[in-house]
Protein backbone atom coordinates (compact mmCIF):
# COMPACT_ATOMS: atom_id res chain seq x y z
CA UNK A 1 0.00 0.00 0.00
CA UNK A 2 1.79 2.92 -1.11
CA UNK A 3 1.42 6.09 1.22
CA UNK A 4 1.27 9.74 0.08
CA UNK A 5 3.48 12.91 0.48
CA UNK A 6 6.53 10.57 2.14
CA UNK A 7 8.10 9.13 -0.63
CA UNK A 8 5.23 6.27 -1.25
CA UNK A 9 6.55 3.79 0.97
CA UNK A 10 4.91 0.99 0.69
CA UNK A 11 3.38 -0.53 3.69
CA UNK A 12 1.91 -4.34 3.95
CA UNK A 13 -0.93 -4.49 6.83
CA UNK A 14 -1.45 -7.57 8.82
CA UNK A 15 -5.00 -7.47 7.43
CA UNK A 16 -6.85 -5.96 4.85
CA UNK A 17 -10.55 -6.58 3.54
CA UNK A 18 -12.02 -4.65 0.74
CA UNK A 19 -15.94 -3.88 1.36
CA UNK A 20 -19.08 -4.03 -0.71
CA UNK A 21 -19.05 0.25 -0.60
CA UNK A 22 -15.37 -0.02 -1.72
CA UNK A 23 -14.12 1.01 1.79
CA UNK A 24 -11.03 -0.76 2.89
CA UNK A 25 -10.36 -1.77 6.71
CA UNK A 26 -6.70 -2.31 7.22
CA UNK A 27 -4.97 -3.89 10.45
CA UNK A 28 -2.09 -2.18 11.71
CA UNK A 29 0.01 -2.76 14.84
CA UNK A 30 -0.37 0.15 17.33
CA UNK A 31 3.16 1.86 17.21
CA UNK A 32 3.19 1.95 13.08
CA UNK A 33 4.54 4.91 11.77
CA UNK A 34 1.33 5.55 9.42
CA UNK A 35 -0.85 4.70 12.52
CA UNK A 36 0.68 7.73 14.31
CA UNK A 37 0.78 9.74 11.23
CA UNK A 38 -2.86 8.73 10.38
CA UNK A 39 -4.56 9.64 13.87
CA UNK A 40 -2.94 13.22 13.55
CA UNK A 41 -4.83 13.99 10.39
CA UNK A 42 -6.21 12.35 7.22
CA UNK A 43 -3.20 10.33 5.33
CA UNK A 44 -3.73 9.65 1.45
CA UNK A 45 -2.70 6.73 0.35
CA UNK A 46 -3.41 4.37 -2.60
CA UNK A 47 -4.28 0.42 -1.79
CA UNK A 48 -3.16 -2.17 -4.19
CA UNK A 49 -5.14 -5.40 -4.32
CA UNK A 50 -3.46 -8.24 -6.53
CA UNK A 51 -6.04 -10.81 -8.31
CA UNK A 52 -4.24 -14.13 -8.33
CA UNK A 53 -5.18 -16.88 -10.47
CA UNK A 54 -6.45 -19.89 -8.74
CA UNK A 55 -3.68 -22.21 -10.50
CA UNK A 56 0.12 -22.10 -10.51
CA UNK A 57 1.24 -19.67 -13.43
CA UNK A 58 4.51 -18.46 -13.64
CA UNK A 59 2.76 -15.05 -13.33
CA UNK A 60 0.09 -15.64 -11.14
CA UNK A 61 -1.12 -11.65 -11.23
CA UNK A 62 -4.40 -11.70 -13.49
CA UNK A 63 -5.58 -8.45 -12.27
CA UNK A 64 -4.94 -5.06 -10.25
CA UNK A 65 -7.26 -3.18 -7.90
CA UNK A 66 -6.20 0.34 -7.08
CA UNK A 67 -7.53 2.06 -4.43
CA UNK A 68 -6.93 5.92 -3.95
CA UNK A 69 -8.40 7.81 -0.88
CA UNK A 70 -8.22 8.83 2.80
CA UNK A 71 -6.62 7.16 5.42
CA UNK A 72 -8.01 7.56 9.59
CA UNK A 73 -8.06 5.46 12.19
CA UNK A 74 -11.32 3.95 13.91
CA UNK A 75 -12.79 4.36 17.54
CA UNK A 76 -12.36 1.09 19.32
CA UNK A 77 -16.15 0.60 19.13
CA UNK A 78 -16.20 1.51 15.60
CA UNK A 79 -13.26 -0.65 15.02
CA UNK A 80 -14.85 -3.52 16.67
CA UNK A 81 -17.89 -3.24 15.05
CA UNK A 82 -16.07 -3.19 12.08
CA UNK A 83 -14.62 -6.39 12.69
CA UNK A 84 -17.74 -8.46 13.07
CA UNK A 85 -19.43 -7.48 9.93
CA UNK A 86 -15.59 -8.78 8.71
CA UNK A 87 -15.92 -11.73 10.29
CA UNK A 88 -19.26 -12.39 9.16
CA UNK A 89 -17.76 -13.23 5.39
CA UNK A 90 -14.90 -14.22 6.72
CA UNK A 91 -12.91 -15.39 9.56
CA UNK A 92 -9.47 -14.64 10.44
CA UNK A 93 -7.76 -14.87 13.93
CA UNK A 94 -5.74 -11.68 13.56
CA UNK A 95 -8.53 -10.06 14.00
CA UNK A 96 -9.10 -10.84 17.62
CA UNK A 97 -5.80 -8.82 17.97
CA UNK A 98 -7.94 -5.61 17.50
CA UNK A 99 -7.42 -3.78 20.71
CA UNK A 100 -4.19 -6.29 21.95
CA UNK A 101 -1.74 -4.22 19.94
CA UNK A 102 -3.22 -4.00 16.81
CA UNK A 103 -5.47 -1.06 15.35
CA UNK A 104 -8.27 -0.77 12.75
CA UNK A 105 -7.87 2.22 9.79
CA UNK A 106 -10.64 3.10 7.28
CA UNK A 107 -9.51 3.88 3.64
CA UNK A 108 -12.44 5.90 2.89
CA UNK A 109 -12.25 5.51 -1.42
CA UNK A 110 -12.25 8.06 -3.80
CA UNK A 111 -11.43 6.25 -7.04
CA UNK A 112 -10.95 2.80 -8.28
CA UNK A 113 -8.77 1.75 -10.99
CA UNK A 114 -9.49 -1.54 -12.36
CA UNK A 115 -6.81 -3.11 -14.68
CA UNK A 116 -5.65 -6.53 -16.29
CA UNK A 117 -5.33 -8.07 -19.99
CA UNK A 118 -8.24 -6.41 -21.20
CA UNK A 119 -7.90 -2.86 -19.98
CA UNK A 120 -7.72 -0.46 -17.30
CA UNK A 121 -11.15 1.25 -16.33
CA UNK A 122 -11.90 4.29 -13.63
CA UNK A 123 -14.66 3.56 -11.46
CA UNK A 124 -16.63 5.78 -8.86
CA UNK A 125 -17.41 4.54 -5.12
CA UNK A 126 -20.64 4.47 -6.33
CA UNK A 127 -20.30 2.72 -9.14
CA UNK A 128 -18.31 -0.30 -7.16
CA UNK A 129 -21.00 -0.47 -4.54
CA UNK A 130 -23.72 -0.65 -6.68
CA UNK A 131 -21.90 -3.69 -8.99
CA UNK A 132 -23.32 -7.23 -8.31
CA UNK A 133 -21.00 -9.94 -7.68
CA UNK A 134 -20.55 -11.98 -11.09
CA UNK A 135 -22.70 -15.32 -10.97
CA UNK A 136 -19.34 -17.59 -10.87
CA UNK A 137 -17.22 -15.95 -8.48
CA UNK A 138 -17.43 -18.59 -5.72
CA UNK A 139 -17.48 -21.23 -8.71
CA UNK A 140 -14.45 -20.17 -10.44
CA UNK A 141 -11.63 -20.89 -8.51
CA UNK A 142 -12.29 -24.82 -8.32
CA UNK A 143 -14.37 -25.02 -11.88
CA UNK A 144 -10.38 -23.61 -13.21
CA UNK A 145 -8.27 -25.98 -11.18
CA UNK A 146 -10.91 -29.27 -12.16
CA UNK A 147 -10.29 -27.67 -15.76
CA UNK A 148 -6.50 -27.68 -15.31
CA UNK A 149 -6.31 -31.21 -13.18
CA UNK A 150 -8.52 -33.32 -14.86
CA UNK A 151 -9.34 -32.17 -18.42
CA UNK A 152 -6.37 -30.86 -20.42
CA UNK A 153 -8.15 -32.55 -23.08
CA UNK A 154 -10.55 -29.45 -23.31
CA UNK A 155 -7.68 -26.94 -22.85
CA UNK A 156 -5.98 -28.51 -25.81
CA UNK A 157 -9.46 -28.18 -27.98
CA UNK A 158 -9.64 -24.94 -26.67
CA UNK A 159 -6.11 -24.05 -27.85
CA UNK A 160 -7.35 -23.76 -31.72
CA UNK A 161 -9.03 -20.08 -30.61
CA UNK A 162 -5.36 -19.16 -29.37
CA UNK A 163 -4.38 -16.88 -32.24
CA UNK A 164 -1.74 -18.57 -34.90
CA UNK A 165 1.58 -16.94 -34.11
CA UNK A 166 0.58 -17.68 -30.15
CA UNK A 167 -0.21 -21.47 -30.51
CA UNK A 168 3.22 -22.88 -29.54
CA UNK A 169 3.13 -22.07 -26.09
CA UNK A 170 1.63 -23.55 -23.09
CA UNK A 171 -1.86 -23.06 -22.54
CA UNK A 172 -3.56 -22.80 -19.24
CA UNK A 173 -6.97 -21.71 -17.92
CA UNK A 174 -7.22 -18.32 -16.30
CA UNK A 175 -10.82 -17.09 -15.11
CA UNK A 176 -13.96 -17.12 -15.84
CA UNK A 177 -16.88 -15.08 -15.69
CA UNK A 178 -20.56 -14.41 -17.17
CA UNK A 179 -18.58 -12.99 -20.03
CA UNK A 180 -16.76 -15.46 -21.09
CA UNK A 181 -13.43 -17.76 -20.34
CA UNK A 182 -9.82 -16.60 -20.35
CA UNK A 183 -6.79 -18.53 -20.98
CA UNK A 184 -3.09 -17.59 -20.13
CA UNK A 185 -0.47 -18.24 -23.25
CA UNK A 186 2.82 -19.12 -21.40
CA UNK A 187 5.28 -18.61 -24.98
CA UNK A 188 8.76 -17.73 -25.16
CA UNK A 189 7.95 -14.18 -25.71
CA UNK A 190 6.03 -13.65 -22.65
CA UNK A 191 2.82 -14.44 -21.31
CA UNK A 192 -0.22 -13.10 -23.52
CA UNK A 193 -3.92 -13.69 -22.03
CA UNK A 194 -6.99 -14.36 -24.49
CA UNK A 195 -10.64 -14.13 -23.87
CA UNK A 196 -13.13 -16.65 -25.64
CA UNK A 197 -16.39 -14.97 -25.63
CA UNK A 198 -19.36 -16.16 -24.76
CA UNK A 199 -22.50 -15.61 -27.50
CA UNK A 200 -24.54 -14.14 -24.92
CA UNK A 201 -23.83 -13.86 -20.63
CA UNK A 202 -24.38 -16.87 -19.06
CA UNK A 203 -25.33 -17.09 -15.17
CA UNK A 204 -25.36 -21.16 -14.23
CA UNK A 205 -24.01 -24.51 -14.52
CA UNK A 206 -25.86 -25.78 -17.54
CA UNK A 207 -25.72 -22.36 -19.54
CA UNK A 208 -21.88 -22.44 -18.99
CA UNK A 209 -22.08 -26.42 -19.79
CA UNK A 210 -23.98 -25.25 -23.05
CA UNK A 211 -21.08 -22.30 -24.24
CA UNK A 212 -18.53 -24.52 -23.55
CA UNK A 213 -20.00 -27.36 -25.72
CA UNK A 214 -20.04 -24.21 -28.59
CA UNK A 215 -16.76 -22.89 -28.32
CA UNK A 216 -15.29 -26.69 -28.15
CA UNK A 217 -17.67 -27.11 -31.52
CA UNK A 218 -17.34 -23.77 -33.46
CA UNK A 219 -14.69 -21.32 -33.06
CA UNK A 220 -15.39 -17.94 -31.79
CA UNK A 221 -12.87 -15.86 -30.25
CA UNK A 222 -12.21 -12.41 -28.78
CA UNK A 223 -9.08 -11.50 -27.26
CA UNK A 224 -6.30 -8.99 -26.49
Amino acid sequence: MPTGGHGGERVVPHLHHVHASGSVSLLLADGHPLVERATEAEVAVMFELADCAPIDLREPVRGLLWITGWLRPLTLAAARARAVAISETRTDPRLLDLGHGMTLLRLTPASLVLADAEGTQSLRPYMFSAASPDPFHSYERNWLRHLESDHPDVVEQLARHVPEELRGGKIRPLGLDRFGLRLRVEAESGDHDVRLAFAKPVHSPPQLAAELRRLLGCPFLRGR
